[in-house]
C-alpha cells in the first residue's frame, strides 16, 4: 500500500496499476534494457549487492535480501535498519510485506476450490449477499475469479481521497495510525464510488478485491482469512517469521524500523512509521514475513506443494497488464519476463515504510526476496534484474 509518490508507483500509469495510495504490481516496474543480457555466473551475486547499495545511495535507509538457488542460500544487507542508532539491517529481518499477502489469500481460496467448498466462478453475491452494492457495483455480476485477477471493476478503496488523507498523509496518519478498520468498512468506502468498468471487460488493480476475498474465506470456512492462512500455509511450511497480525501494531523482532515521508512529495522530513494498525490493509496487505520465508513460500507454491495441478494452472493463467515488461497478472500471482528472457513469478508489496519483492523461477530453483525499509525511493526492478540477468 505505497504512497502515490513512491517511485515504483510514479513510474507506472494508472491503467497499469490502478493505485493511488497502495502497492500495485511492483513487479511491473520498468525493466526494459538491452535485449539479452548474460545471466550472472553461478554463485555470483555481486550485481545484486551493487543494486542494493545503489538503492541506499538513492535514499532507501536499508535493504535486506535473500537468494535461494542451486548453490545454496545467499543473504545480504545494505544500509541501516535504524536512522537514529545507525544499526545495520539484519539478514533475518521481519518486515511488512504489503500486497504479497494477496498470493497467500489466493492460495487459500484455490485450496477451498480444490476441496469442492466453492467455485471460483461463484458470484460474490452468493457468499457476501448485499455487500457489493452501490453506485453501479453489483456482486451478482462479479465472480470470485474476477476478484483474484483484478477484472471485477470494483473500485479501489485506497484511491479514496479521504482515506489517503486519513491514513497516508502526515496529520491523518499520526492521529489515526492505531485505528482499527473493519473489512466491511473498507468495502463500504469503495462502494461510495462508481466501478472502474463492467465486470470482466478490463483490468485494474484494486485492493478492495482482496478485502472481499478475505471476507469470502470467512464466510465459507467460518474462520478468519488470517487463521486459514496460518493453518493451511504458514504452519505446514514452517514459516516461523511469518504472521497475519490483524490489529497488532508492532513488527516482531528481529526487525528494523520503517520510514516514510507521509507527504505528496518525496522530499521533506522522514518519519518513523513502523508502528501502525494493519487492519487498514486487511486481506489486501497486512502480513509480516522475512525474505527467507517468502522464498520458501513461493518455491513451495510453484513446485505444487500447496495446490493441485489444476488450481496451480488457474493461478498461473494470466492477463497481460504491461506491454513493456510482458507482465501478466494471474490469481494473486504475477509473471514477468526480464530483459534477459528469464521469466519469474511472484508479487510485490508496499505499505507505510516498507517496499518488498518476492520472485522465483517457474521451477522454484532460483528465488529472490528483499525489502526496502523506506517507501519513497529505490529501484526494486534493478535488484531483480541484477540477480537474474547479471545487470
Amino acid at each position: 500500500m505505497n504512497h502515490p509518490n513512491h517511485p515504483n508507483h510514479r513510474s507506472r500509469t494508472r491503467t497499469r496499476t490502478g493505485l493511488v495510495a497502495a502497492t500495485a504490481v511492483t513487479l511491473t516496474a520498468a525493466l526494459a534494457g538491452p535485449a539479452l543480457a548474460a545471466p550472472p555466473a553461478k554463485g555470483d551475486h555481486s550485481g545484486t549487492r551493487a543494486a542494493m547499495d545503489a538503492a541506499v545511495r538513492d535514499g532507501v535507509p536499508g535493504v535486506t535480501a535473500t537468494v535461494k538457488d542451486r548453490n545454496g542460500t545467499w543473504a545480504a544487507t545494505s544500509g541501516v535498519g535504524d536512522l537514529k542508532t545507525k544499526k545495520p539491517r539484519g539478514k533475518a529481518d521481519r518486515f511488512r510485506v504489503g500486497s504479497i499477502t494477496k498470493t497467500f489469500v489466493s492460495t487459500v481460496l484455490l485450496q477451498l476450490e480444490a476441496e469442492g467448498r466453492l467455485s471460483l466462478d461463484d458470484k460474490v453475491e452468493k457468499w457476501l449477499p448485499g455487500v457489493v452494492r452501490g453506485n453501479g457495483h453489483d456482486g451478482r455480476l462479479i465472480t470470485i475469479r474476477q476478484l483474484l485477477n483484478h477484472t471485477s471493476g470494483v473500485n479501489n478503496y485506497t484511491d479514496d481521497e479521504d482515506f489517503v488523507r486519513t491514513y497516508f498523509l502526515k496529520d491523518g496518519f499520526l492521529e489515526h495510525r492505531y485505528d482499527t478498520v473493519t473489512p466491511a468498512g473498507l468495502v463500504a468506502i469503495a462502494m461510495t464510488h462508481k466501478p472502474d468498468f463492467a465486470p470482466g471487460t478490463s483490468w485494474n488493480y484494486s485492493n478492495t478485491n482482496y478485502v472481499l476475498a478475505g471476507m469470502v474465506i470467512k464466510r465459507v470456512t467460518g474462520n478468519s482469512f488470517a487463521s486459514e492462512i496460518t493453518r493451511r500455509v504458514i504452519e505446514p511450511l514452517g514459516l516461523h517469521a511469518t504472521l497475519v497480525p490483524g490489529t497488532y501494531p508492532k513488527v516482531p523482532r528481529p526487525s528494523s524500523r520503517a520510514y516514510g515521508k507521509l507527504a505528496e512529495t518525496t522530499t521533506g522530513p522522514t518519519y518513523d512509521v513502523t508502528e501502525l494498525n494493519p487492519s487498514l490493509a486487511s486481506a489486501a496487505g497486512e502480513m509480516i514475513s522475512s525474505a527467507s520465508d517468502l522464498n520458501r513460500f513461493y518455491t513451495a507454491l510453484l513446485r505444487g506443494r500447496l495446490l493441485p495441478p489444476q488450481q496451480l494452472k488457474e493461478m498461473k493463467t494470466t492477463i497481460p497488464v504491461d506491454e513493456i515488461t510482458n507482465a501478466g497478472y494471474g490469481l494473486g500471482l504475477i509473471e514477468m519476463e526480464l530483459s534477459c528472457g528469464v521469466h519469474v513469478w511472484g508479487h510485490g508489496g508496499g505499505i507505510h515504510g516498507s517496499a518488498s519483492e518476492a520472485v522465483t523461477t517457474a521451477d522454484g530453483r532460483h528465488s529472490l526476496s528483499f525489502n526496502f525499509n523506506g517507501d519513497w525511493s529505490g529501484d526494486s526492478g534493478a535488484v531483480i534484474e541484477a540477480e537474474f540477468c547479471g545487470k
